[in-house]
């Protein structure tokens, strides 16, 4: 990362990025094209390693992608705000974002799904929601596990910050 005074490490601090984001935009190669789709996520850490999960239909063309190759990246973003100066030039946006890059695996045990789906309604609504097997046989639910991610933050110094 170029501007090392705004890399995030610290995985809590990871952490605490990830829980204000709601959209991932998860990037692939569709026969050497880039193709990039937003998609809902629910996300564990388990020491230096983040598990993304996602949910989707059965068939289509991300699935399709996803079977002929596993390389994927992700980025994800807080809403930021503009910070405008009188010279347009010197103008910036404060914000807070996680990149990292990993490998799709399509989730097949209906126990793993289950549990996967509940983490991505506690992290889009705050609610836990229990997930019967006929609900997860449903739908297509794949991870990405990544060792390769970092956070990048650029607050608005005028505002308080905890």
């Amino acid at each position: 990362m170029r501007r090392k005074d705004r890399e995030v490490t610290d995985i809590n601090d990871i952490s605490s990025i990830i829980d204000k984001c709601k959209v991932c935009h998860l990037g692939m190669i569709d026969k050497g094209t880039p193709y990039v789709v937003p998609l809902n996520f629910g996300y564990l850490i388990d020491g230096d390693s983040l598990t993304l999960y996602f949910h989707s239909a059965k068939e289509g063309r991300k699935i399709d992608i996803l079977n002929d190759n596993t390389s994927v990246c992700f980025e994800m973003s807080c809403e930021g705000e503009l910070g405008l100066s009188e010279n347009p030039c010197n103008s910036g946006y404060y914000y807070e974002s996680v990149i990292g890059f990993g490998h799709a695996q399509f989730v097949g045990d209906i126990d793993e799904k289950c549990m996967s789906l509940s983490l991505l309604m506690k992290h889009q609504s705050n609610q836990d929601i229990v997930f019967n097997e006929q609900q997860a046989g449903s739908v297509c639910v794949f991870k990405v596990v990544s060792t390769d991610f970092s956070g990048k933050k650029k607050p608005n110094p005028r505002k308080f910050t905890e």
